[in-house]
């Protein structure tokens, strides 16, 4: 009996042992993160912050001949751009030290293009050791941006001009603590002052920079530095400066492919699934349309429905946002960037108050071992190290989500555990509604967090599927949210005959004014299309009754309507559809020049009477792949058509990756024709489109 006994015994032992070697944990698959990533991915959201030369310029990107004297900010405040970044829950700040123009916000002992030769502070300030300290102080991280193009040095160009870089660069990353993230921007080579030279630098990015040999220095002096953009980077730019991931968003890229220049840049918004290497992306986008800081721009801060939707896409897309807020020329984040951030905060935090899924029963139609371990409940328990994982040879199941009682639904979270890889590549979610399954989204990739906007929905339990993956599931996380309702501000458009037209979402109600007062539900209620040609600010605001809520304000600002104005002379292209540049429609456009009509090519405009005027803009083309871009410009005013006044010229720097309205100003002057010339072409084309041209009538 004794010897029965142990036997059962040894067997049940054995039988426990073998379990236990059986319910492993899931083994990594694929390329994986550093901790260094993870510890990134993490932060989630994070300011940019551009202030140089270019703020006291009025300039994008610097040429290099702007002397340091020009850098004088008269309040400046970097503890105020930190603590308005810490109470919008971002986790850092990377600040532009040097841009393409070649000054420096430190003193640099290398060059003496830098604050160290600018009135500010008598020429003893130091811009990254007082951010450095403040953000510190307030909990936040520090990032770098050192451009690798300099168009101010007369080396760029040659190898003494790497060793010069490399020695900056050093400076950065062994004076100022800890910096999260090296940020190398992409623009390299190109037109610049050259040190008196005034001439084109072309250089192979790839080669000249000789990149492997600069990370080993970075790694060497700063380890927890994440190398962000140009060379074998540890994160990629999401392929755009609008701050928005692909709906299908791999943090895989084929890299070795991308260094030998085999991949397009418009790749970077969904990642490749068969990338050899983890490189998640990061989404940048500026509050305002310029990067630095344009007074011109100051009631042109993105709208809350666009920040809004920046955010879904990009943090919600498995992306970091990098949030670029440019200083003014006080040093001073702007009141109204300050103000749509707070706006901003507001939302995204009243969207994600309450989470409904935490006290649900959890099941799952497969668990990976039948082990608790491993089970559905993790995705609940707000611990990010747990999980729910299947068995290995499963890579479609479901988990669902049953309520106590209907519960209304309109935001889901999802989040795989990336420390083993990237696996999902297709899932869908479904709602028990009346006791019949509804399917209301069907999606690509999860990776580190993925967040769906769907229409609200009462139902009485939710359902998860993961349709495909790469290998067998492991999710982290999954939440539901029941978000207020968002009303989108109506749309306000004004022809050239002064016909207003104002649209809102299906269901709402448009109130507007005309005296530039804010509208309420006492303003005038729009009904249909009207008539107004005087110089206007039209405000408008949409309410959606039924949920009793209401949109933000839209400010539509218009000078006397174009009814009058007419082409009457264009040195190329088809004059009888010119008028598609002067017809108040963004997305009409007119193309001109051509490989035997090249580049210059100009146009001529009558706006009908005299205006005074101190500026103009240049809408490029918004539809299509291929948006013939112009990159550098003059513009002509005239008074009766035979004498001419160059009022601006130069370039619209970084239109090609930020193709918005292109706004230039210059001293008041009256003028009753116009002509605005295209000097040359982004790339090598001979054809060039503009959607619209405007006059910004003084004041």
């Amino acid at each position: 009996m004794k010897n029965v006994f142990l036997f059962l015994c040894f067997f049940c032992i054995a039988i426990t042992a073998n379990s236990q070697e059986i319910v492993k944990a899931p083994q990594p698959f694929g390329p994986l993160p550093t901790q260094k990533q993870i510890d990134w991915q993490e932060m989630e959201f994070y300011a940019f912050v551009h202030f140089s030369l270019n703020t006291f310029t009025n300039k994008e990107w610097g040429y290099g001949d702007e002397s340091p004297e020009l850098f004088n900010p008269t309040n400046l405040d970097v503890r105020q751009w930190a603590r308005i970044v810490k109470a919008a829950g971002m986790k850092g700040i990377i600040l532009v030290a040097k841009h393409h123009d070649g000054f420096c916000l430190w003193p640099s002992a290398y060059t003496e293009r830098s604050v160290k030769n600018s009135p500010w502070k008598n020429g003893k300030g130091d811009l990254v050791k007082e951010l450095a300290e403040a953000c510190k102080e307030y909990g936040l991280k520090l990032g770098l941006y050192l451009s690798p193009w300099d168009r101010s040095r007369a080396d760029y160009g040659k190898p003494e001009y790497v060793d010069y870089f490399r020695k900056q660069l050093k400076e950065l990353l062994t004076n100022y603590g800890d910096v999260f993230e090296m940020w190398f921007d992409g623009a390299n080579g190109g037109d610049g002052y050259y040190g008196g030279a005034n001439e084109t630098r072309k250089i192979n990015t790839f080669e000249y920079y000789n990149w492997d040999e600069t990370y080993k220095l970075i790694y060497k002096t700063a380890p927890k530095t994440l190398v962000w953009g140009v060379g074998p980077s540890e994160a990629r730019w999401i392929g755009n400066e609008d701050g928005r991931a692909g709906k299908t968003n791999w943090s895989l890229l084929r890299q070795k492919d991308e260094l030998a220049g085999k991949v397009h840049y418009t790749e970077f918004m969904s990642g490749h699934e068969d990338g050899e290497k983890w490189v998640p992306g990061e989404a940048d986008v500026s509050i305002r349309p310029g990067w630095f800081y344009h007074s011109v721009e100051d009631d042109k801060v993105r709208s809350l429905d666009e920040m809004v939707d920046i955010y879904y896409e990009s943090i919600g897309r498995n992306a970091t946002l990098l949030l670029n807020l440019p200083v003014d020329r006080r040093g001073l984040v702007h009141e109204n960037d300050e103000a749509r951030l707070k706006e901003l905060v507001a939302t995204i935090k009243a969207d994600f108050k309450t989470e409904l899924l935490s006290k649900t029963k959890i099941t799952a139609d497969n668990v990976r071992g039948k082990n608790p371990e491993f089970g559905p409940k993790n995705v609940s328990d707000a611990n990010k190290n747990s999980y729910w994982a299947t068995d290995d040879n499963v890579k479609n199941a479901s988990i669902t989500f049953e309520f106590a009682k209907p519960t209304a639904v309109n935001r889901i979270l999802l989040q795989e555990y990336i420390a083993l890889g990237q696996r999902v590549k297709a899932f869908n979610v479904e709602v028990k509604v009346d006791g019949n399954w509804k399917t209301v989204a069907n999606e690509t990739t999860i990776g580190y967090k993925r967040i769906l906007r769907i229409d609200r929905i009462t139902a009485s339990a939710l359902r998860i599927n993961i349709t495909d993956a790469k290998a067998n599931i492991v999710i982290s996380n999954i939440q539901a949210y029941n978000a207020p309702a968002f009303v989108r501000m109506p749309e306000i458009q004004r022809d050239k005959n002064g016909n207003v037209t104002i649209k809102a979402e299906n269901g709402s109600l448009v109130y507007y004014s005309l005296d530039g007062k804010n509208p309420t539900k006492k303003s005038t209620i729009y009904k249909g299309a009207f008539n107004y040609n005087k110089a206007v600010t039209i405000k408008a605001v949409a309410i959606d009754a039924k949920e009793n809520s209401s949109s933000a304000v839209k400010t539509a600002k218009y000078g006397v309507s174009k009814e009058n104005w007419k082409i009457i002379a264009a040195s190329g292209g088809d004059l009888t559809t010119a008028n598609r540049i002067i017809d108040g429609n963004p997305n009409t456009d007119w193309s001109f020049g051509n490989d035997a009509n090249q580049l210059p090519q100009e146009i001529t405009i009558d706006l009908g009477s005299i205006l005074s005027i101190n500026g103009f803009t240049y809408l490029p083309q918004q539809v299509g792949h291929n948006l013939n871009l112009i990159s550098n410009y003059e513009f002509y005013t005239s008074v009766d058509n035979l004498k001419w006044t160059l009022q601006s010229e130069g370039e619209f720097s970084n239109i090609k990756h930020n193709p918005i309205e292109q706004i230039k100003t210059f001293k008041k002057n009256n003028a009753r024709y116009i002509r605005f010339v295209a000097k040359s072409a982004v790339g090598k084309g001979q054809t060039v489109s503009i959607a619209e041209i405007n006059v910004i009538e003084a004041p």
